[in-house]
């Protein structure tokens, strides 16, 4: 056995490339994109390294135009999943036993793999299948992944190195073994690197997955699947198992070997989860790990101090990238009178600017949202604001889904603090703002602070050092996230550890080793070198 001290190489976040006009790495991309638009790939349930169909099929389709057809993929039910779970035990032993340095081999392969040959894959599948512009896939599929590969690795070397003191005449040292079970990861379209990063953190500190994908984004991450099998991950390890959420989500609930939920998705559906786990605790061999991140309600709040291009600015990267569906857009909106004629002039003007159509042409801004569903709720909260009486809409408020699922950057000026484009979550490219009263500053922070159930992201924009420090302490518990002068979007691995409290999750903090813990079980371990050999103490000498 080999016995060397093993460093992981230091990470170092994936530089993000430009695909800048006329570079070699846009030309690439372009290529990869016709091709993958004129083939039409059959996807299996990949369970303990073999491909499974099932003839239950759906498409992978493109959301900017939902006539074209990607992808035809199978999907699982109770029989698959049993399959599964039996092929995750089957692995585990081996896989759990493993030598970490091995286990961190695999995810830095793929990292290297993702960097180099699999960019304009990964890349390209989520623009086509989730309707990325290429800024945002490569942040995304590319970059982030990349970063949750190489920076998990060091992160797990960083909690093995943590070790218990010793006195004299003892040796005391702890271990960080596997869940007994498997762990599920269920994964959102939004972002692929969460795909990716859900089935792989737990499978990095040796334990085995079972991986059900977004149903709309099931393409990227049969790639993903194929990319961790070159990069040798052992068969059973992480078993892809597609499917609609109660025909996967029960039996997996219901298994005894269930140790773990590794979740990014809708608040309901996460509590649907959590209570399908207590109502089955006594069935299971251990109590789950339950993590997972749900949503937001993600807020800018402006003093009148506030630099207004760098706000402006900030409120429509934040609100509009990736058409408002990411957990951290920005949705609600405080704005000071004092400011507010300027903001809203730019505001209006530049986001009535903004290009919008098919992820392929790269000089558009933003896309397609990702389906029909998405697109009638955001459209109903849009209609809602048209027909109130306390709230206008400045600029945008249309959306046409004859070719593909396009809404309008839409910005709503409201009079009610309590309206419900400020409250609840649209994740859709709906930007609702309320304007204050400088005179009721401290008024206007307890309504951010008490507006919404979530606390997942948020961003204060002042150059007053006093109200920096003053909004900061005020809207402490309102953000897992917290930005200043900058928009709440873009936590980058090793950076910004992301994750947020109250309704938006657990806060386990992704791209952290404060997630990887929670997919370990400590022992501790102490070793007496001169064990007593008598039951008497000292105090026994005399009365």
């Amino acid at each position: 056995m080999a016995n060397g001290i093993v460093r992981i190489p230091e990470p170092v976040n994936e530089p993000v490339r430009s695909y800048g006009p006329g570079s070699a790495e846009k030309q690439s991309l372009k290529l990869r994109l016709e091709k993958m638009l004129a083939e039409r790939v059959e996807i299996p349930l990949i369970i303990g390294g073999e491909d499974v169909t099932t003839g239950s099929t759906a498409e992978a389709v493109c959301p900017h135009d939902h006539g074209h057809v990607l992808a035809t993929f199978h999907q699982g039910g109770e029989p698959e999943v049993t399959r599964a779970i039996a092929a995750s035990q089957s692995a585990w032993s081996e896989w759990s036993e493993m030598a970490w340095e091995a286990r961190a081999a695999v995810l830095l392969k793929a990292a290297d793999l993702l960097a180099g040959p699999w960019r304009d894959t990964i890349n390209a599948a989520t623009m086509l299948n989730q309707s990325k512009t290429v800024y945002q896939a490569e942040i995304d599929a590319a970059a982030e992944l990349v970063d949750f590969w190489r920076f998990n690795a060091h992160y797990m070397r960083e909690i093995y190195e943590g070790q218990p003191g010793s006195a004299n005449g003892l040796w005391n040292r702890s271990e960080y073994r596997a869940l007994e079970g498997f762990v599920f990861a269920v994964s959102p379209f939004n972002f692929s690197s969460i795909g990716g990063n859900l089935a792989s953190a737990p499978a990095l500190m040796g334990n085995t997955v079972l991986w059900k994908p977004a149903s709309t984004a099931v393409l990227v991450g049969y790639y993903i699947m194929r990319l961790l099998e070159e990069a040798g991950l052992p068969p059973g390890v992480i078993n892809f198992v597609p499917g609609r959420g109660s025909q996967i989500g029960n039996p997996v609930l219901a298994s005894e070997h269930l140790a773990g939920i590794h979740f990014t998705g809708s608040t309901g559906t996460f509590q649907g989860m959590w209570k399908q786990v207590a109502e089955n605790i006594s069935n299971y061999r251990s109590y789950p790990r339950i993590v997972g991140e749900t949503g937001g309600k993600d807020f800018v709040f402006a003093h009148p101090s506030a630099d207004v291009p760098a706000l402006v600015t900030a409120l429509i990267r934040g609100s509009f990238e990736y058409q408002g569906q990411k957990c951290s857009a920005v949705s609600r909106a405080y704005i000071p009178a004092s400011i507010w004629d300027a903001v809203k002039a730019s505001l209006v003007e530049q986001v009535g600017a903004i290009a919008m159509g098919p992820p392929t042409d790269f000089r558009n801004f933003m896309a397609a949202v990702i389906d029909e569903s998405a697109f009638d709720s955001i459209m109903g909260y849009i209609e809602h604001a048209r027909s109130s009486d306390t709230m206008e809409i400045i600029v945008g408020g249309n959306g046409d889904k004859s070719t593909g699922y396009f809404i309008e950057p839409t910005v709503v000026v409201t009079s009610d603090p309590k309206a419900r484009l400020i409250c609840e979550e649209i994740f859709g490219p709906v930007l609702t703002i309320y304007v204050y009263q400088d005179a009721e500053l401290e008024q206007a922070i307890e309504l951010c602070d008490t507006a919404s159930p979530y606390a997942l992201t948020g961003a204060i924009f002042a150059r007053d050092r006093r109200y920096i420090e003053a909004l900061s302490d005020a809207l402490r518990h309102s953000a897992g996230n917290f930005y200043i002068n900058d928009k709440p979007t873009g936590a980058v691995v090793g950076q910004q550890p992301f994750g947020g409290g109250r309704a938006s999750g657990t806060n386990d903090k992704a791209g952290s080793a404060l997630n990887l813990l929670r997919w370990t079980s400590a022992r501790t371990i102490k070793e007496t070198f001169v064990p007593p050999t008598s039951i008497e103490y000292p105090h026994m000498g005399e009365e």
